[in-house]
């Protein structure tokens, strides 16, 4: 009985359904018309070989046009389309040959040439909000989580037994943060008295960390401060922090006697595992006494830090040691290199940004060479200054950059732990600094 019910109601549905469609006028509205289909025009092979040119990306750049746009929707200039790209392709392969024949931070300046390779070809937009690029960018840079999981992967790999076993060699981190007060004084010089850029305040603050030679912070600062100018302070930061070998052993042997690089150091005391345990919590209850505008960096920092030196969560400390920062760091590449898109990339700030950021960085550099210098004549133990330009937070690449240059003055001389501690203390630095300015313009 009920299957008879059933049956009878389909039926009465179905004709129900059958009338209104009968009774819906034919030139009604709302009824959407059935578009004729196009007939296909046969062409011939020079046709079809003219139609695939004007697809290449080739032809985009030979022929560009007016009101072509990027990714974001932006008009791109001629000069964006065609010679900026050119002059790219150069600047990326440069990157390349760095990376590749000359192992400049590899890590780093691979993935950033890649991305900015990515980012230069024409017609794919893959820097648009649902290119690839752009899609990584968003999902971690433009809202600061990759630099705090690349501060988290650093903390657990940073051994702070150099610094506690020899304190005052914070006073080269501290010292060697004066580049991010020169190129905040710098760029507001650059934005006031040149009128080539015109830089708020604010965006000088942000400019300003370039000079740490600390990228993580220099994105967090940028994207508080002046997220109009994250791309360009990013592939600077990155880009200084991979050129460090080049950059830095000028500076250093042009501060310093042959004699002072020829410095060997003495070996400092072995600090015990509850000192370093201790030690990243002091750190946190100062940040939260004290600056906690500070709070997310250092607070990656430590966390990363305090996991490897508990000793109870290997897993963990590994992983972030090695699978997570690994992963970012491939992520984070390649969004600060979709910023070396032509017409992002080849414009007055980004320029003025490039050059501020140089002349900070070497200041860092040399503050910190000259404050060794200084505590070298005050110690009663000999001080290498060469351990000064570490006081820059590129972990550990400075570090490494000073031992290989004093290994060079006298074989066998190891500076690389003695290193260590200053540029420990230079990550802190340019994240209590970053803190500052946050409090400074809340």
């Amino acid at each position: 009985m009920k299957f008879k019910h059933l049956l009878l109601s389909v039926l009465f549905a179905f004709m129900a359904l059958s009338t209104s469609v009968q009774a819906t006028p034919a030139n009604d509205a709302s009824v959407a018309p059935v578009a004729e289909e196009s007939e296909y025009e046969s062409k011939t092979i020079p046709q079809l070989l003219e139609s695939f040119f004007e697809t290449t990306g080739l032809n985009a750049m030979l022929n560009p046009q007016d009101g072509v746009k990027n990714g974001h929707g932006e008009e791109m200039s001629i000069f964006a389309q065609s010679w900026g790209k050119l002059i790219m392709f150069v600047i990326i392969f440069i990157l390349f040959y760095l990376a590749v024949a000359k192992g400049f931070e590899p890590l780093l300046l691979l993935p950033i040439a890649f991305g900015g390779l990515l980012a230069n070809i024409p017609i794919a937009n893959m820097t648009g909000d649902h290119g690839m690029l752009g899609i990584i960018y968003n999902m971690g840079i433009a809202n600061e989580f990759f630099p705090l999981l690349i501060f988290m992967g650093v903390g657990a790999m940073t051994d702070f037994g150099p610094l506690l076993s020899n304190p005052k060699t914070a006073l080269l981190g501290g010292a060697a943060q004066f580049g991010i007060f020169g190129s905040l004084v710098g760029a507001a010089a650059l934005s006031q008295y040149t009128g080539m850029v015109d830089f708020t305040l604010q965006q000088t603050a942000a400019i300003s960390i370039i000079g740490g030679a600390d990228g993580p912070t220099s994105i967090f600062i940028a994207s508080a401060l002046a997220p109009e100018l994250l791309g360009a302070i990013a592939v600077a930061a990155y880009s200084y922090m991979a050129l460090v070998p080049v950059i830095q052993p000028p500076i250093m042997r042009a501060l310093t006697t042959k004699a002072e690089r020829q410095i060997v150091m003495k070996n400092t005391r072995k600090v015990n595992k509850l000192e370093k345990l201790i030690f990243p919590l002091i750190v946190i209850m100062m940040i939260v006494l004290i600056l906690p505008d500070a709070a997310p960096l250092m607070g990656a920092f430590a966390f990363g830090n305090f996991a490897k030196e508990s000793g109870v969560v290997d897993r963990l400390s590994n992983e972030m040691q090695n699978s997570l920062i690994n992963v970012v760091t491939i992520f984070l590449g390649l969004g600060v290199g979709s910023k070396l898109a032509s017409d992002s990339f080849l414009v007055a700030e980004t320029m003025g940004i490039m050059v501020i950021g140089l002349l900070a960085f070497s200041a860092g550099t040399a503050s910190g060479v000259l404050m060794a210098k200084l505590m070298n004549k005050l110690s009663k133990e000999p001080i290498n200054p060469l351990i000064g330009a570490a006081g820059v937070s590129a972990v550990p690449m400075s570090a490494r950059v000073v031992s290989k240059v004093g290994s060079e003055e006298k074989p066998g001389n190891i500076l690389l732990m003695h290193a260590m501690g200053p540029n420990v203390a230079g990550v802190i630095g340019s994240a209590v600094a970053a803190g500052v300015l946050l409090s400074i313009f809340k």
